[in-house]
């Protein structure tokens, strides 16, 4: 393999980790969202009428 295309390899590599690398980071630093409460919400419905 010519030199030319050892360095396009290590550089390709490089940057495919890179990438991930900051994704990964991002995943793993990101706060989690907040989730509405399901029976909260609902607190000021009534009961469900007879048919």
């Amino acid at each position: 393999m010519n030199s030319e295309a050892l360095i396009f390899m290590v550089a390709t590599q490089g940057v495919v980790i890179a990438i991930t690398g900051y994704f990964f980071y991002r995943v793993l630093t990101t706060p989690p969202k907040q989730e509405p409460d399901s029976y909260s919400e609902n607190d000021d419905e009534e009961e469900r009428q007879a048919e």
